[in-house]
């Protein structure tokens, strides 16, 4: 199947990648897909349409939210049947509910996995992992200033947390929320004073830790997550 579907790629070359990746897999699905069949492997589609493979991710998440595909354990992702009446009266307002709804799940996920994180940073980190947190919220604090949505540096402070937390099954976990929460981050951190709140909401984390005050930590860290819930969840 993959072979043949070869034919059908251009290379992408487009700001939003993953729009256009999506539309590109959607044609695919909709011209040479039944429900059922799987789609290519990430890899290959990465390789197809000469694109990364957090582009190809980020296209299949959304498809996943339109309802046209399913990732099965064990198998891949699967062409979901879209005959059903309910999933097609409405398909616009359907995948914007579900993506409200998958959003606030994550975020309402890090509010159970991040704060108690941060007071175990609190505790176990070491004078290199705090120096290294400080650098990247002096980073952040320059892109703030010249008006840049300080995307990687928001996801490294929260990935430096975990790490000073020492424990690497959780960095696995936190690798995986960043990456789901991507795109809602770029979004919410270009809305207002978001930059700023963020930046504040880092450095009060931050000064928790290297007091050493766990239950600070862990406050600062609910703080700051319930502040991006807030913001976030307006957008939807």
């Amino acid at each position: 199947m993959a072979t043949s579907t070869k034919p059908d790629f251009e290379a992408v070359r487009r700001n939003k990648v993953y729009e256009e990746v999506a539309k590109q897999i959607e044609r695919l699905i909709l011209k040479k897909l039944k429900p059922g069949d799987k789609l290519p492997a990430e890899r290959e589609l990465a390789e197809m349409l000469r694109v990364s493979r957090g582009s190809i991710r980020d296209a299949i998440r959304g498809l996943e939210l339109l309802g046209l595909v399913e990732p099965r354990q064990g198998t891949g992702t699967i062409v979901r049947d879209n005959t059903a009446t309910d999933s097609m009266a409405n398909p616009f307002a359907n995948a914007l509910k579900r993506r409200r709804e998958s959003v606030a799940e994550l975020l309402d996920f890090r509010k159970m996995l991040e704060p108690p994180l941060a007071a175990r940073a609190a505790t176990h980190a070491s004078s290199e992992e705090i120096a290294e947190m400080e650098a990247i919220l002096s980073r952040q604090e320059e892109k703030h200033c010249r008006g840049e949505a300080a995307v990687a540096e928001d996801a490294d402070f929260h990935y430096n947390v975990a790490l000073a937390s020492d424990n690497s099954v959780v960095l696995k976990v936190i690798d995986i929320l960043m990456d789901l929460l991507r795109e809602t981050r770029a979004r919410s951190l270009q809305v207002g004073d978001r930059s700023q709140r963020s930046l504040d909401g880092h450095r009060r984390i931050l000064a928790a830790i290297k007091r050493h005050d766990s239950d600070a930590a862990k406050a600062a860290m609910l703080r700051h997550i319930e502040d991006v819930e807030e913001i976030v969840l307006e957008k939807f």
